[in-house]
């Protein structure tokens, strides 16, 4: 992911009053943040535990979008939708995202399974267990890369088509 300035990460939400922008809190350690190691920029509101931000890339510009973690439980143990870890070492929650745009004022919503603290990008860049004789673990972790930032991006485009 290409580095950011918090006045970027502000300016790139799409489903946010403008106040709701200017009292985003960003993540802490931002400016040590590595950002070549980040296929989305993911994090948990400190000061309202059940808001999260994602924000990507889409179409070489910066787009961020503002969920919120649904309350209710879930039977078993879900899946991440954006990384599919079946070895996670964090929870997943089900977050719910406004569209963007009039969609968004009518009540519109998006929503998915994500890791409660948008661990995505280093869960798919950890080595994967040998599956098979032969079997190539870079080719795959790259593989996961690439899918997690088609995944997520989608997301966020999903929110953000406003027709």
């Amino acid at each position: 992911m290409k580095q950011l300035t918090a006045a970027d990460v502000r300016a790139s939400f799409v489903n946010t009053s403008l106040r709701e922008r200017k009292a985003v809190t960003l993540p802490t350690k931002f400016d040590a943040l590595v950002w070549t190691d980040l296929d989305y920029l993911g994090w948990r509101d400190p000061k309202l535990p059940n808001i999260g931000y994602v924000v990507t890339n889409l179409a070489d510009a910066p787009t961020g979008v503002m969920l919120r973690q649904n309350d209710g439980r879930t039977r078993s143990r879900p899946q991440c939708s954006w990384c599919e870890d079946v070895t996670l070492p964090n929870d997943v929650h089900y977050f719910t995202a406004r569209r963007a745009g009039p969609a968004g004022r009518a009540g519109n919503t998006v929503s998915t399974l994500v890791c409660a603290n948008f661990e995505c990008s280093a869960n798919v860049r950890k080595l994967p267990p040998m599956a098979y004789t032969g079997f190539d673990r870079e080719a795959a972790r790259a593989k996961r890369i690439a899918t997690l930032e088609l995944r997520s991006g989608r997301f966020v485009a999903d929110l953000n088509h406003t027709a």
